[in-house]
């Protein structure tokens, strides 16, 4: 473990039962077990629960469980019992000191699992966690409060668990209690808290009690808009002093605008590491059912009619057919089409819908409405096929999700193909141009527009206050 790293994981593995642990009663486990020995089904299984794989006596078929598919790992143990599950599969990384390491991955993926073990919440199964430095987790609404104390106790009650003095504790307490918002409820028992107010004290407490080590798992959910702003700001600041961060979130744009680095996980395995963009965009495109491009192989079977077929509509990004494309890079909307009517004037337009089916903007080849005006505009086409190609500029359209409907048009007014929503796609965030501000950004696009602020006019206090005298 060198000098800088502070957090090493090797070779982790989790394993957990599933189903009731115990039936409650000495005689009803002791059955249990007598049936186990015999190879019989569990007495006391959960009806729709797991089971062992049993001689079907009807039809002499043998019938199993389902089996959950992920990827095919070995390790210490990797066979399991029908009532058991692999949370972790040997999952290794380390953080640096004063990294911001972002944890995605679906529902299941063994994200919580991990942190749990990192807090020392739960112990591994198989592997080795080495920490260097004190950690404060916000795994769960209200974590290491005590219902009955009161928001001022539990602050005291959380730093003395961190290692904290009374003294140190004391000088942060202001500024605690400010972050949190509570100080009309600072000597209420926090069971009286909604999970909002919770989450405001648990977090504040985390972050100012100054741990070397801040874990977050999804909790800031709870919380709103502007206290979620409130925080992701406050930890871009801890990891600024020096500090690392571990965050969990399913809220994309904050992870690629937070984190430094980002670790994808699923079915309890490593499946991607590295910069943000790269492994959100990863993500997002194994689980999004987006289709970034869509091509017919023959004029009989396209959209349009006896004079013009379209062929392919397309997002190019990076020089490949995508669906995902980023916030601050250019890419193209390109389509390929048949001309078979010989001495049409063709033009062809683009409609581009955000996710709400809200009409962001339509853009046409024609001479007057295009930066560069198009050789083929105006001039007769003859029998073959063209490709028309539009480029969309970076930092231009907001993140999210859009749509593209195709159109071409000839003798510039006479509508020849207009499709629905041809294709999709989604513009991700990478964090270059929310630097200052990681709250949510307004709007359809998000241009990057010159601005200027100037003195016009020096004075006094009470001049610029608005006192005429």
């Amino acid at each position: 473990m060198s000098s800088d790293v502070v957090i090493q994981v090797d070779s982790l593995w989790k394993k957990y039962r599933l189903g009731v642990l115990g039936t409650g009663t000495l005689r009803h486990d002791f059955n249990r077990w007598l049936h186990r020995l015999a190879g019989r089904p569990d007495p006391y299984a959960v009806v729709g629960g797991p089971t062992r794989p049993q001689d079907n006596k009807t039809t002499g078929q043998q019938t199993s469980s389902p089996v959950v598919s992920g990827p095919v790992v070995s390790g210490p143990s990797s066979s399991l019992r029908d009532d058991e599950m692999w949370a972790l599969r040997d999952v290794s990384f380390e953080v640096k000191q004063g990294e911001i390491l972002g944890i995605i991955g679906r529902n299941g993926a063994g994200k919580s699992t991990l942190l749990k073990i990192l807090s020392r919440v739960t112990a591994p199964t198989s592997g080795e966690v080495r920490v260097k430095g004190r950690i404060a987790s916000l795994l769960e609404v209200g974590t290491g409060f005590h219902p009955e104390l009161t928001g001022r106790e539990n602050i005291f009650l959380n730093g003395a668990i961190l290692g904290m003095t009374k003294a140190e504790i004391k000088s942060k307490l202001d500024e605690i209690v400010e972050f949190a918002e509570i100080e009309k409820f600072l000597d209420t028992p926090v069971k009286r808290y909604s999970s909002g107010m919770y989450v405001r004290l648990a977090f504040a407490v985390a972050a100012h009690l100054e741990p070397e080590i801040l874990i977050v798992d999804e909790v800031l959910a709870v919380g709103d808009a502007q206290f979620q702003k409130k925080c992701l700001g406050k930890m871009g600041e801890v990891a600024k002093g020096g500090r690392t961060v571990l965050f969990v979130s399913h809220n994309m744009s904050a992870v690629s605008t937070l984190c430094t680095r980002v670790l994808l996980l699923e079915h309890g395995c490593t499946i991607q590491e590295g910069s943000p963009p790269i492994v959100i965009g990863g993500y997002m495109q194994s689980g999004c059912m987006i289709h970034g491009e869509v091509r017919w192989e023959s004029p009989a079977e396209a959209p349009g009619n006896h004079k013009v077929r379209i062929h392919a509509v397309r997002i190019v990004f990076g020089g490949v057919a995508t669906a995902h494309v980023l916030i601050d890079k250019d890419f193209l909307i390109v389509m390929d089409y048949w001309n078979l009517s010989p001495g049409l004037h063709l033009h062809s337009s683009f409609h581009l819908l955000n996710g709400a089916g809200v009409e962001v903007l339509a853009t046409s080849n024609l001479p007057s409405a295009n930066i560069h005006r198009d050789s083929w505009v105006g001039k007769p086409f003859p029998v073959g096929m063209f490709r028309s190609t539009c480029t969309i500029p970076g930092n231009f359209l907001n993140d999210g999700k859009y749509s593209i409907r195709a159109a071409l048009c000839s003798d510039f007014a006479r509508v020849e193909i207009l499709t629905d929503e041809i294709i999709d796609f989604e513009v991700h965030e990478t964090g270059e141009m929310r630097r200052e501000y990681v709250g949510y950004w307004l709007g359809v696009v998000r241009p990057k527009l010159a601005w200027q602020t100037q003195l016009v006019a020096a004075g006094n206090e009470e001049r610029a206050s608005g006192d005429p005298h």
